[in-house]
């Protein structure tokens, strides 16, 4: 008696671990892992040459030279990530086509698709992984370097401006005609700032209709327990519509209801790769009001970076998967050299879109992601052409 069973299209969808994908995994791994040492060598390498110049240099001890050494290859092994991944599926793939493996497969009745599903769903999970790195460690990691190094080379590294502190606020006001109009609203001037007390201060007070308020203060501290600023020594100039003097206060202490923002706007510090994504976030809360367009498009288009690098590793995946299952006799040494290639044309398109997103000529989302869109664009044309 004959069984007949009826073939389901989409079975390579159904959950489940066959021999093959158990097979096909571990065939992924060791190469996976090769490329993870490999390419964090070779940016661990490039890196160094920097920290090598500075010991040279400076006569930085070798035990501050190492902890620094240590502290960045987080960053390097998260670049190095999806790299690995483009690195693995290609040469496994590449291997088994070589060996026709893929081959007896298909014969089998297995579909593309269903080959290149476990490269994906590794993909998936090294995806995953490094957001998780690159999110929790990489930017911790970065920043406790920069404090270490900048320490022993006698930096005086500080986590706030020093000089010169301007912040522009700027709000909505409404016009006669009932239209809203974005206007400047408070100027906040300091002239030193040491981390807790600012000097030498004049704030330009626009928030009140018909109304200007100048204060002119000799220091000032934000009181965190009443959450207000506390003046000193200083004179206030309340101005009328007609430019004239309306009052004038002279005072040795005032508490005056302002925004914290100036402070944490001071206190900034860190570099975008030295924050994470909730980090670069309050970043740019703090300086959205003050229509700074350069720093708040660097800062946007950094974020959307710091989400797009964790998904190369899908995108390499399906790219190497799809090119190592054309039916081909190369070696693992062509496989290596179609990785660099691919790798070396995925930097130049994010660096490309970099300098397109802080010109302005992209918008944040496009410059970040315009590499993955257009490997992932690449990789599902390429296996709709082999899977017919």
């Amino acid at each position: 008696m004959k069984i007949v069973t009826q073939y389901n299209p989409l079975r390579f969808l159904t959950f489940g671990v066959s021999i093959m994908d158990r097979y096909l995994v571990a065939e992924l791994l060791a190469p996976f892992l090769f490329g993870v040492s490999l390419f964090s060598s070779i940016g661990v390498a490039i890196g160094s040459l920097e920290l090598i110049r500075k010991i040279t240099d400076a006569g930085l001890p070798l035990s501050t030279a190492m902890k620094v050494f240590l502290l960045k290859m987080p960053f390097f092994i998260a670049f190095a990530l999806p790299a690995s991944m483009l690195l693995a599926t290609l040469i496994t793939y590449i291997r088994l086509s070589s060996d026709s493996e893929l081959i007896a497969l298909r014969s089998c009745g297995v579909s593309i698709y269903r080959l290149i599903l476990p490269a994906i769903v590794m993909s998936l999970i090294v995806t995953v992984i490094t957001f998780a790195f690159n999110e929790f460690v990489v930017p911790a990691a970065n920043y406790e370097a920069s404090v270490i190094l900048d320490s022993a080379l006698n930096a005086d590294r500080k986590d706030f401006q020093e000089n010169n502190i301007i912040y522009p606020e700027f709000g909505e006001v409404d016009q006669p005609n009932g239209e809203k109009k974005e206007i400047l609203k408070r100027l906040f001037y300091a002239e030193e700032f040491n981390g807790e007390l600012m000097k030498n201060l004049t704030i330009v007070d626009r928030s009140k209709t018909g109304v200007n308020q100048i204060v002119v203060s000799e220091s000032a501290r934000w009181n965190i327990a009443e959450n207000t600023w506390d003046f000193f020594n200083g004179t206030i100039y309340v101005i009328s519509a007609d430019s004239s003097y309306r009052n004038i206060l002279r005072f040795e202490h005032h508490q005056l209801q302002l925004s914290r923002a100036p402070l944490d706007f001071a206190r900034k510090g860190r570099k975008a790769d030295d924050m994470n994504i909730a980090q670069v976030q309050e970043q740019l809360k703090l300086i959205m009001p003050s229509n700074d367009y350069k720093e708040i498009r660097k800062l946007k288009v950094r974020m959307q970076q710091k989400i797009a690098l964790p998904f190369a590793c899908l995108v390499f995946g399906l790219v190497g998967a799809v090119l190592g299952t054309k039916p081909q006799r190369t070696s693992k040494a062509t496989g290596f050299g179609i990785s660099v290639l691919i790798i070396f044309a995925y930097y130049l398109l994010r660096t490309i879109g970099d300098a397109l997103g802080l010109s302005g000529f992209l918008t944040d989302w496009m410059a970040a992601w315009l590499p993955n869109l257009f490997g992932l664009g690449t990789g599902i044309w390429l296996l709709f052409r082999i899977s017919r």
